[in-house]
């Protein structure tokens, strides 16, 4: 590795994983699409249109129970979790065939005061519309495309053509993946699970950025130093900050995942698996296509204008 490397910084050669690394993204591509296209996504009523009923304990009540009384009067397929505090409870239902809002609503609530012991106090009864859940949908899909667009747009100004076709790569390579995790596990895609998906577009970006910085800094200024070897310094200089800030940040999605309750575990899962497939993708899939596609310092030296230096002729 090249001598004018900091002492504190690690001297790995990254990119000499590069090939392997690039079957397991493939493996892990297959998979996820071969899930996306068998097992699909489990969408939620914001999607698939549904009622949405916001009950209210005088206590705190145990969602199995919930659960259970609500599987013993038919709504088996109903989803179940704590809304703001253990009193309260946000139960969605599909949709079903015969039942208005308000019979469906009655039954529900029938079915957990069945008992007697408490009195339930029911604070919202929405209706979300099959329309409006397909609208979703393709207004969803259709943000995630503008984000992508757009950031191939801003990565082809600041950088060069072959830094935006690997930065797309990871991008699509990152939301790939974490929609067929969601799959496989079969968690409930909502529009926080949408808005998550957003989130990684942009973490990935980020961290993809600070990495191509320093490569283009370096290309420039070691200009004796082989394309690849060019490449490990760059990653290596970056490695510390891109792995604490990976480290912090799956610190705080791990607790929400474990402690958040139901209404955040879908979302928190979602960025854990993008903050974690982010972070290998800016260094195997952005920098490793990069180099793939043949950059070279002359792909990154400005620019002289012709006659330039004929201003300093006296």
């Amino acid at each position: 590795m090249n001598t004018k490397l900091k002492a504190s910084t690690p001297r790995w050669d990254i990119m000499a994983l590069r090939k392997p690394a690039m079957i397991l993204s493939l493996v892990l591509l297959v998979i996820s699409v071969a899930s996306l296209a068998t097992r699909g996504l489990n969408f939620g009523v914001d999607f698939t249109g549904g009622y949405v009923i916001d009950v209210a304990y005088p206590e705190p009540v145990d969602l199995d129970v919930v659960r259970g009384q609500l599987a013993e009067a038919d709504f088996g397929d109903a989803t179940v979790q704590h809304f703001g505090n253990a009193h309260e409870v946000l139960i969605r239902l599909p949709l079903r065939e015969g039942l208005n809002r308000a019979d469906l609503s009655e039954r529900a609530l029938e079915a957990l005061s069945a008992d007697g012991s408490q009195t339930l106090d029911m604070r919202r009864n929405d209706f979300v519309g099959p329309q409006v859940g397909e609208e979703l949908r393709e207004q969803g899909g259709l943000s995630v495309l503008a984000a992508l667009f757009c950031i191939v747009i801003y990565i082809w100004l600041r950088f060069e053509k072959k830094f935006s076709v690997g930065s797309v790569l990871a991008l699509v390579h990152d939301v790939i993946i974490t929609l067929g995790v969601i799959s496989l596990v079969q968690a409930e895609f909502d529009l926080s699970v949408l808005a998550a998906i957003l989130a990684v577009i942009g973490y990935s970006l980020n961290d993809t950025i600070v990495v191509f910085d320093r490569i283009r800094e370096n290309f420039r200024k070691l200009r004796k130093t082989p394309e690849v070897e060019m490449m490990n310094i760059s990653i290596n200089e970056t490695l510390s900050r891109t792995l604490i800030t990976s480290a912090t940040t799956l610190l705080v999605l791990l607790a929400l995942f474990f402690f958040g309750g139901e209404v955040i575990r879908s979302f928190s899962l979602a960025l854990i698996v993008g903050v974690v497939v982010g972070t290998y993708s800016s260094i195997y899939v952005a920098s490793a296509a990069t180099l793939m596609l043949g950059i070279s310092r002359q792909d990154l030296m400005p620019v002289e204008k012709e006659g330039e230096n004929l201003d300093h002729i006296p």
